[in-house]
């Protein structure tokens, strides 16, 4: 699950416009912002299987810390609490970010096999094997982006060229990341894979420089404060 992650950030904007976009790219995929920090650290372990699933060659062995209901909860709790003393924000508000941490969890249940743990130390894991199939898998995950594309375009506006230019060529580039990921080789080795994905924080930044120059035009509050300019 790569852009199904960027979808339900996409969708909650329509929530919270008042949120970044970059913090809501930050709380769609902080479980993979935290986990190749922990790989290279050798805290949390994977290992390149090719063949474990028909899209994804990983085998995670490892990732309580990252991947865990129990840990995703804490990690979303805490981003809520910065995020309100840091901004000052309501309750609705900074409530909607941990949501989105934990939908990272729901969405890779859905996708990998069954090895998304519930707890820090306990055996139990879940995975309802979406990766099995290329097909569905491509199929569930652009339906997914579509859903939180429209959702996005109907919420705010460009307030600029560069508004437009940096959203649509983001929606590009996801795209061609993700086929490209679904159908390349498997990297050469984990630590590879945890470099590798530390590029998520260039998104970050990405969605940031999107809402810098874009704003809410709508929300499902319709209220003033709703529609003030995005803030981190």
């Amino acid at each position: 699950m790569f852009i199904g992650h960027f979808a339900v950030a996409l969708a909650a904007k329509r929530a919270a416009p008042r949120i970044s976009l970059g913090t809501l790219f930050l709380a769609a995929q902080l479980a993979d912002l935290v986990w190749p920090t922990l790989v290279l650290m050798g805290l949390e372990t994977v290992e390149i299987r090719p063949g474990i699933t028909a899209v994804s060659p990983f085998d995670f062995i490892h990732y309580p810390y990252s991947h865990s209901l129990v840990a995703l909860s804490a990690w979303g709790a805490a981003l809520a609490v910065v995020y309100r003393l840091a901004r000052r924000s309501g309750v609705w508000e900074a409530a909607i970010l941990p949501v989105v941490v934990l939908s990272h969890w729901i969405l890779d249940v859905a996708s990998h096999r069954p090895d998304m743990p519930l707890t820090i130390a306990g055996p139990e894991r879940l995975g309802f094997g979406l990766w099995n199939s290329v097909t569905a898998t491509i199929a569930i995950e652009f339906a997914l982006f579509g859903i939180g594309l429209v959702l996005y375009v109907i919420s705010t506006r460009a307030r600029d060229r560069t508004g437009s230019v940096t959203f649509w060529s983001l929606v590009v580039f996801l795209s061609i990341t993700y086929i490209a990921s679904v159908f390349g080789p498997p990297p050469p080795s984990p630590p590879a894979v945890a470099w590798g994905a530390q590029s998520v924080w260039f998104l970050v930044a990405w969605g940031y420089w999107i809402d810098r120059h874009r704003e809410s035009v709508s929300t499902w509050l319709s209220t003033p404060e709703a529609i003030r300019p995005a803030r981190w």
